[in-house]
C-alpha cells in the first residue's frame, strides 16, 4: 500500500528488535530489519519485513545501507550489548567497543536517518534504552554509562528536531526474556577470574542478574509500547517497560542518592 509507514529497526535479529519487527509488520508497517547477521532473519522475511544488512560501527556502511531506503517514517534504535566488568579491569578496547555500539552506533544511524525525516518534516525516533540508564549497578559501569548517554541524546535531540515535527522518545526496559544474557553479555576475563578481588561480588551479583533477565518480561510488551509511541503524538518523552523498571525508576525519583543506594544494596545483597 502506498501510504504504509516505513520503519527501520536496528539490532533486529534477536530479542526486542526481532519482536518489534514482527509485531509492526503484522500491524501493516513496512519494516526494514537491520542486522549484521542477515541469515538470522531469513525465517521472518516477508512482504512487510525486508532484511537490511547494517553495520552500525561503520559510518560509510550505515550511509550506504540507509540510502537504499527511500523514506523512513520511524527509527527504532535497538542495537546494543552489555559489558560485565569492573572499572579496574577494563581495557581500552572494551571501553571503546561498548560505546561504539550502544552510543556512537545510535548516533551514526540518527545522522543518516534525520535528513530523510527532516525533508518530510515528520518522523519518530525511538531509542531502546534501559532502566540502567537512570540507575547504576556494579560490574555494569560501561553498560550503565552508555545508556545514561542514550538518555542524554534523547533529551537533546527532542529540542533539535522539534521544529521539524520529529518526535524523539526512549523506552527504558527492565529485565526481559531475550537472548541478551545468553548472547549479548560480554564478560571481562580478569573480573571473572576466581582469584579476582571482586570474586565475591561477581559470584553473588552476576548469576542473580542473568536469572532476572532469563525470567524477565515478554518482549511483546516493548513492541506494543513502540506502537503506542508511534500512534500517540502526545506520548511522554520516556516510558519504562517491565517489572524491574517500573519498580526502580519511581523509587529513584523519590529517594535521595544515599537512600536509593541503600535500597539497591539490600535488594542485591551487595
Amino acid at each position: 500500500m502506498k501510504n504504509q509507514k516505513v520503519v527501520l529497526i536496528t539490532g533486529a535479529s534477536t530479542g526486542m528488535g526481532r519482536a518489534v519487527s514482527i509485531f509492526l509488520a503484522q500491524k501493516g508497517f513496512i519494516v526494514y530489519a537491520g542486522t549484521r547477521t542477515p541469515l538470522k532473519l531469513l525465517d521472518i522475511e516477508s512482504e512487510n519485513i525486508h532484511i537490511l544488512k547494517l553495520d552500525i560501527t561503520d559510518i560509510e556502511a550505515v550511509k550506504n545501507s540507509i540510502d537504499k531506503i527511500e523514506k523512513i517514517d520511524i527509527l527504532v534504535n535497538n542495537a546494543g550489548y552489555g559489558l560485565v566488568s569492573t572499572v579496574e579491569d577494563l581495557d581500552e578496547e572494551e571501553m571503546f567497543n561498548q560505546f561504539n555500539i550502544n552510543v556512537f552506533g545510535l548516533l551514526r544511524v540518527c545522522k543518516a536517518v534525520i535528513p530523510k525525516m527532516r525533508r518530510e518534516r515528520r518522523g519518530v525516533i525511538i531509542n531502546i534504552s534501559s532502566f540502567l540508564g537512570k540507575i547504576g549497578l556494579p560490574l555494569l559501569t560501561m553498560y550503565n554509562s552508555s545508556k545514561y548517554a542514550v538518555e542524554g541524546i534523547t533529551d537533546s535531540l527532542r529540542y533539535e528536531l522539534r521544529d521539524f515535527n520529529i518526535r524523539v522518545h526512549s523506552i527504558m526496559p527492565g529485565f526481559f526474556d531475550t537472548e541478551f544474557a545468553r548472547s549479548n553479555l560480554v564478560t571481562n576475563i580478569e573480573t571473572f577470574d576466581k582469584n579476582s578481588p571482586y570474586a565475591d561480588m561477581v559470584a553473588n551479583l552476576a548469576p542473580n542478574i542473568v536469572e532476572q533477565i532469563n525470567s524477565g518480561n515478554d518482549t511483546t510488551e516493548v513492541a506494543k509500547l513502540v506502537l503506542k509511541i508511534i500512534e500517540d503524538k502526545k506520548f511522554p518523552a520516556r516510558v519504562t517497560a517491565g517489572d524491574k523498571a517500573s519498580k526502580f525508576i519511581p523509587m529513584r525519583r523519590e529517594l535521595s542518592d544515599e537512600d536509593f543506594e541503600r535500597r539497591v544494596r539490600e535488594y542485591y545483597n551487595l
